[in-house]
């Protein structure tokens, strides 16, 4: 008998058949997964594991043997190439697999060159996959000249891990700042400083025009007509939602795929959770790439595929250890109109409003500004600024 079909074996697929088996779920499932190692932890690939702080199996979310144990079929290094929802089967391979119920969790894909500019060179990475950090692995010698494409989050964090490792890394964002769709300005002077303080060159406003050499990346022509030699270069210019397989079955595409308040697409037998899956939160249609929402929607959408009817209302959160920072992050700051600084010895933390209403906070070295702006977030608080910008103000307080 068909039972539940998940493709996407990453942090959100893991998790939903966790929850749907917790949940008492008794018919089939079946996870897929196009790598052929089990469902892993991504955020360490460009950070411990990359350092050579974490072995392979402590990335693993779950052993191979929990899916065993649970009656849960794990296909791995098996593409799905095809979903025929008027049949209700997914096609592996040769193999042809019948479903009840799909979810898709297929995650992001990173952005690339365009092979024209020097994109199909050898020693040019990005940064989503375990194959992807273990190809680079051998370029992390101390000296040699990496150069990052892309001020967000995975850039920098490859430059620290490079700076840490003794490399001379040059790090070039497009824009006029580093961070600058995610973060204020604030926080984007803070980490530019860090990186200046660990040898980073950090060149913003400045644009690629192309990588050069013959068959492997030996240099970068930038914008500003100069040259730079580079040994190798790591692209972090963003992702994509993981939407083609859902195009192609004809769901219904809106900024990833577009899901209802549950976590059904436009066909009521299929859902989507994570990275590739778009949502109404506060009005707009999002995606949120981050832990926190794979597993949370995740849950949720197994719960909803038997039956509990709830909306997924996320709270979002995220972190980036860079050298001795860790940076942790509660809230959207989305339609922000200012920013409160807080300083309290080597706690910093930027506290985002619109208007009076409080809507994020970024955490640096500063856990308990993190927690305690996460707590007012969730049961819907508007801390007084002034109160907040005070050093002297015990944060507890605000709750």
């Amino acid at each position: 008998m068909a039972g539940i079909v998940v493709i996407g074996a990453g942090q959100a697929g893991s998790s939903l058949v966790a929850k749907l088996r917790g949940l008492g779920y008794a018919g089939e499932i079946t996870l897929i997964g196009d790598e052929p190692v089990p469902p892993y932890q991504r955020p360490p690939l460009s950070k411990k594991y990359l350092l050579g702080e974490m072995d392979i199996e402590r990335l693993f979310l779950r052993t191979e043997a929990f899916y065993a144990e649970h009656d849960i079929t794990l296909k791995l290094g098996a593409p799905v190439t095809a979903i025929d929802r008027a049949a209700k089967t997914v096609t592996v391979g040769d193999e042809v697999i019948a479903y009840e119920q799909l979810a898709l969790t297929t995650g992001s894909d990173p952005r690339m060159l365009p092979a024209a500019i020097g994109g199909a060179l050898g020693g040019v990475y990005g940064v989503r996959r375990l194959s992807d950090i273990d190809a680079m692995a051998h370029e992390f010698a101390p000296g040699r000249r990496l150069l990052v494409v892309g001020g967000g989050y995975i850039g920098l964090e490859a430059a620290a891990v490079a700076a840490l490792k003794g490399l001379k890394v040059t790090l070039i964002e497009a824009a006029p700042r580093i961070l600058g769709r995610v973060a204020a300005p604030e926080t984007a002077d803070f980490m530019r400083a860090l990186h200046q303080r660990h040898g980073v060159e950090i060149r913003e406003g400045l644009g690629l025009v192309r990588l050069t050499g013959e068959g492997h990346v030996t240099g970068a022509d930038l914008a500003d007509g100069s040259h730079i030699p580079v040994d190798f270069a790591i692209v972090g210019i963003g992702i994509t939602p993981g939407q083609d397989l859902a195009e192609a079955a004809g769901l219904v595409i809106e900024n990833g795929i577009r899901t209802d308040e549950e976590g059904r697409t436009s066909d009521p037998s299929i859902w989507a959770a994570g990275d590739c899956a778009s949502f109404v939160y506060r009005g707009a249609r999002i995606r949120l790439e981050s832990v926190q929402n794979a597993i949370d929607q995740a849950e949720a959408v197994a719960a909803n595929m038997l039956g509990a009817g709830k909306t997924y209302v996320p709270m979002p959160w995220f972190w980036s250890d860079q050298y001795d920072l860790k940076l942790q992050i509660a809230g959207l700051n989305t339609g922000y109109d200012r920013v409160v600084v807080r300083e309290a010895g080597a706690a910093r933390s930027h506290w985002y409003y619109r208007g009076e209403t409080f809507l994020a906070v970024d955490a640096m070295n500063d856990p308990r500004g993190y927690m305690v702006g996460k707590r007012l977030l969730e049961a819907g608080k508007s801390p007084d600024p002034a109160a907040v910008a005070d050093p002297a103000t015990e944060l507890k307080t605000l709750l």
